[in-house]
């Protein structure tokens, strides 16, 4: 994830943002509102103001199971905390910070084979029905979205070999990484970039 992390950073100093206001590797604490803080991947912070904040996480089996709701479940606190500190007044007074979410799970057969769920009480919504982890990954980045935790959300898969090369796919048309760079472009253009560059 370091590579696609840089590679952002990058293309957000060459939309214009000073690279003082862009953060990657250190000084990546938030303050949180059900939490004193949390570390996110990316951050660019202008005259005071949070500008954006980026969540970027990966998945490699075999674990497919347990680890799929221990992302979910970080992914969906992450964005009710930043989002409720806001609006406690943690952070700004004129801009929305921007969330993203990019998500690279890894391209095999354990993670694109039929899940079944258990049912003992209640039936679960029908798109989890026989939903691989790679499709239940995607609709969960799908809803982050629709949900407004977050912005905009980038699902990619790769296998071992092609993810060291940078190769990857992208399962839905709607969680593509250039739809998240524009995105993040548009954000950073906006509210990110001085009125004298």
């Amino acid at each position: 994830m370091d590579g696609l992390i840089n590679l952002i950073g990058d293309l957000v100093v060459e939309a214009g943002v000073d690279q003082s206001n862009v953060f990657r590797k250190k000084r990546l604490e938030l303050p949180g509102f059900f939490r004193p803080t949390k570390e996110w991947d990316l951050l660019v912070v202008r005259d005071g103001q949070l500008i954006l904040a980026l969540e970027a996480k990966s998945h490699a089996g075999p674990s497919f199971g347990n680890n799929f709701n221990n992302r979910t479940e970080e992914a969906m606190g992450s964005a009710l905390d930043l989002r409720t500190a806001y609006r406690e007044g943690a952070y700004n007074k004129t801009v929305r910070p921007w969330l993203g979410y990019l998500f690279l799970l890894e391209d095999c057969s354990q993670s694109n084979k039929p899940v079944r769920v258990q049912e003992p009480h209640f039936k679960v919504f029908p798109e989890f029905l026989d939903a691989s982890y790679a499709r239940r990954y995607e609709l969960f980045c799908r809803k982050l979205v629709r949900e407004r935790h977050y912005n905009v959300a980038a699902f990619l898969m790769s296998d071992g070999r092609g993810g060291l090369k940078g190769h990857y796919t992208e399962p839905a048309e709607d969680l593509t990484f250039e739809i998240f760079v524009r995105s993040l472009v548009a954000q950073v253009t906006a509210f990110g970039v001085s009125k004298t560059q």
